[in-house]
């Protein structure tokens, strides 16, 4: 399979329309575009019955403590884990691209609903992110972009993945994640393919 995209330039800087947040030189962050990219995916295996993606960051900080703190940077070493952010299943073999904005525009506080045109949306991990915060609490389910710690030594890299499979629906329901399609999909992926974009908040790494 491949994956190819006009929104996105594979390993290069992923632009702040598709990002959830931006860096800002008054409040150091604030609200981006948080709209999704275009994808497009061909060379399909025989034998698909559907689609699904997944949109990861790998660089997260596994621990919070120096999280966008004024007197200092994630440290560089710190172990780093999956952040969600889109989970979309259950495309039909039929649909072999998603044009820019058609799942996500703008942002939404108070969580996001799961209902779209095709396919089903997982929560993505806004929902624990967000869980603390008043305003923005609540199930984020589709798209939500990048939005890395402000204070964060290292770039972040974010992969898109569009996997073939060999099944109509994943055996997932409810408020599945990420990590519940993964599990889902043991034993079902035809092919995958994926793309790679970068993004910071770092002044220092913007410069």
């Amino acid at each position: 399979m491949k994956l190819t995209s006009t929104s996105l330039e594979d390993g290069e800087p992923i632009p702040e329309k598709h990002a959830l947040a931006k860096a800002d030189p008054d409040s150091r962050v604030t609200f981006a575009g948080n709209t999704n990219p275009h994808l497009a995916w061909a060379d399909v295996p025989e034998g698909t019955r559907s689609f699904a993606l997944i949109c990861h960051d790998y660089d997260v900080p596994s621990a919070g403590d120096d999280v966008n703190q004024a007197d200092r940077e994630v440290p560089e070493d710190l172990p780093r884990v999956d952040f969600f952010h889109w989970v979309l299943i259950d495309l039909p073999p039929d649909k072999t691209s998603i044009e820019e904005g058609e799942y996500a525009r703008g942002v939404v506080s108070g969580g996001k609903g799961r209902d779209v045109h095709t396919g089903r949306q997982g929560l993505n991990d806004f929902t624990g992110w967000f869980a603390d915060d008043e305003e923005m609490a609540g199930k984020y389910f589709g798209y939500d972009g990048c939005a890395p710690p402000w204070n964060d030594s290292i770039l972040h890299h974010y992969v898109f993945t569009v996997y073939a499979l060999d099944v109509d629906r994943l055996d997932v329901d409810g408020d599945f994640t990420g990590h519940d399609v993964r599990q889902a999909m043991r034993g079902h992926v035809l092919a995958e393919a994926s793309l790679e974009g970068t993004y910071t908040q770092n002044p220092r790494l913007l410069a």
